[in-house]
C-alpha cells in the first residue's frame, strides 16, 4: 500500500514523462520546418541579388555567356541555365539528398533548393540554388537531453514539494489519524483535535466528534444496561432458587413434586449462568478488561486442571499433560484465566466414556485435544448458542467466549480433528 500523495506524485510523473516524450518528435518537425523556411527566404533573397548584380554589370552576351560558365564552375550549390523563350515563369522550392564527393565517408547530405525564373539582359534564365541543411537531428538530440534533464529536475521537484506537503499541509490530518489510533471507547472522552485552516479537515474533524461522542453515548448506554441486568436477573433469580429450596427443605414433597422442584432449579441455573456469559461477552466488547501484565499460563492451566478434575470420574477419562514450566504471556489475567478454565470445562464435558485428554503448553502455544466422535461444524463453530447436536450440556456460549477473550488478546484460536480427537490450538501474542 501506498500513500495518497506518492499516488499523485507516481501519476504526475508519469503524465509529464509521456507529455515529454510526445514533445521530442514535435519540436524535431518543428525545428525542422522553421529552418527550411529560413533557408527558402535565404535562397531568395541571394536569387533576386544575383539577377540584380548580373544585370547592373552591363556585360555584352559573350562576357554574360562566359560569366555564367565559370560562374557554374565556381559556384557550388548554384547554377544558371538559359531558358526557351515563351517558357512560364518557375518560382518553386524543393528538399533533395545527394552525396558529399568531398567527404571520407561520402555522407549523403539534405539539400534545400530553390529552382527561380531571372531574366539578364532581357534574356530568361533558371536560376537553381540548393543550400545544405543543417543536420537537425542533432539539434533534436540536443534538445532531447535538454528535455530528459528538465524532466528530472521536474520529477525532484514533485518529491520536495511532496514531502513539504506531507509535513505541513497534512500535518493536521496526520495528527487527527494519530489521535484516533490511540481512541479507546472505554475511556469514555472525545478527542481533542487541532484546528485546521484547511476547511476539508476542520469538516472531517468536526464529523470524526460527532460520531465518537454518539458511540460514547452508545456504549455508556450499554454498559449501563448491563450492570442493571445484571443485578435486576440475578436478584429475582435468586429469590426464586431461594423459595425452592426452602419449599423442598419444609413442605413434604411427592416424588412428581420434587422432580418438577429439581428440573426448574436446573433450569434456573442454566439460566443464571446464560446470564452471567452474556453479560461477559457484553464487558469483553465493550473493553471493560483493559489492565495488561504479564500472565504466567503454565500456573493458570495447573489451578484449573485441579479444578476441573473431578470431572473426569464420571467418565474415566485419562490425562497427558506436556507443559513447560513459567510460560507467561502479556494480556489480561482476568480474561486469560476466564479462556482456560472454559477451554478446559469444554474438553472435559464434551468428552467421550473412557476418553482422553491431552494439554501440550509451551511458549506462545496452548493445545488441548479431547476424544470425539466426528468433527465439529467449523462455519459457525465460535457462533452464539451454537450447541453440538451429540451433547446437549453446556449452554453454547462457552467457545464464544473463548473465541472473543483471543479476538481482543490479539490471540489466535484454531481447530482441527483428526483421529476422533477435536484439537483446539490457542497461539499467544509473545
Amino acid at each position: 500500500m501506498n500513500k495518497l500523495l506518492n499516488k499523485t506524485l507516481k501519476a504526475f510523473a508519469i503524465y509529464s514523462l509521456i507529455v515529454f516524450s510526445i514533445s521530442i518528435p514535435f519540436y524535431y518537425y518543428t525545428v525542422d520546418k522553421i529552418w527550411l523556411n529560413e533557408l527558402d527566404e535565404h535562397n531568395r533573397i541571394i536569387a533576386d541579388r544575383t539577377a540584380q548584380e548580373m544585370n547592373n554589370i552591363h556585360l555584352s552576351q559573350d562576357e554574360l555567356d562566359k560569366t555564367i560558365f565559370i560562374w557554374n564552375k565556381l559556384q557550388a550549390g548554384s547554377r544558371l541555365e538559359k531558358m526557351e523563350f515563351n517558357t512560364p515563369a518557375i518560382d518553386s522550392t524543393y528538399t533533395s539528398t545527394a552525396t558529399n564527393l568531398y567527404s571520407e565517408t561520402e555522407d549523403t547530405d539534405r539539400f534545400r533548393g530553390l529552382a527561380k525564373s531571372i531574366t539578364i539582359n532581357k534574356i530568361p534564365y533558371l536560376l537553381t540554388i540548393e543550400t545544405n541543411v543543417e543536420e537537425t537531428e542533432e539539434t533534436v538530440v540536443v534538445i532531447a537531453m535538454v528535455s530528459l534533464l528538465f524532466f528530472f529536475i521536474l520529477v525532484i521537484g514533485f518529491l520536495a514539494i511532496n514531502r513539504w506537503l506531507s509535513t505541513k499541509i497534512w500535518s493536521p490530518f496526520n495528527n487527527t489519524l494519530t489521535k484516533l489510533k490511540s481512541f479507546k471507547l472505554s475511556q469514555e472522552t472525545n478527542i481533542d483535535f487541532e484546528k485546521s485552516s484547511t476547511i476539508e479537515f476542520e469538516e472531517l474533524n468536526e464529523v470524526l466528534n460527532k460520531l465518537i461522542d454518539q458511540n460514547i453515548s452508545i456504549y455508556k448506554t450499554q454498559k449501563e444496561f448491563t450492570e442493571n441486568a445484571s443485578h435486576e436477573l440475578q436478584t429475582p433469580l435468586a429469590i426464586i432458587k431461594n423459595k425452592l429450596d426452602l419449599l423442598v427443605q419444609k413442605e413434604p414433597l411427592t416424588d412428581r413434586q420434587y422432580n418438577i422442584v429439581e428440573e426448574v432449579n436446573v433450569a434456573l441455573s442454566r439460566i443464571s449462568r446464560i446470564n452471567k456469559n452474556l453479560l461477559l461477552l457484553a464487558k469483553i466488547e465493550n473493553n471493560q478488561f483493559e489492565a495488561r501484565e504479564e500472565v504466567n499460563i503454565s500456573e493458570l492451566v495447573a489451578n484449573a486442571l485441579e479444578f476441573v478434575k473431578e470431572l473426569r470420574v464420571d467418565k474415566n477419562i485419562v490425562i497427558h499433560t506436556a507443559m513447560e514450566e513459567n510460560v507467561t504471556v502479556i494480556g489480561n489475567r482476568v480474561l486469560t484465566e476466564i479462556m482456560i478454565n472454559n477451554l478446559l470445562f469444554n474438553a472435559f464435558t464434551h468428552n467421550t466414556l473412557n476418553g482422553e485428554l491431552s494439554i501440550e503448553l509451551k511458549k506462545g502455544l496452548l493445545l488441548i485435544s479431547n476424544s470425539g466422535v466426528q468433527a465439529l461444524d467449523e462455519g459457525d463453530l465460535y457462533a452464539r448458542f451454537k450447541k453440538n447436536s451429540h451433547n446437549n450440556k453446556g449452554n453454547g456460549l462457552g467457545l464464544a467466549i473463548i473465541y472473543e477473550i483471543c479476538k481482543k488478546q490479539k490471540s489466535s484460536i484454531e481447530y482441527t480433528f483428526a483421529d476422533h480427537l477435536h484439537h483446539f490450538k490457542i497461539s499467544f501474542k509473545i
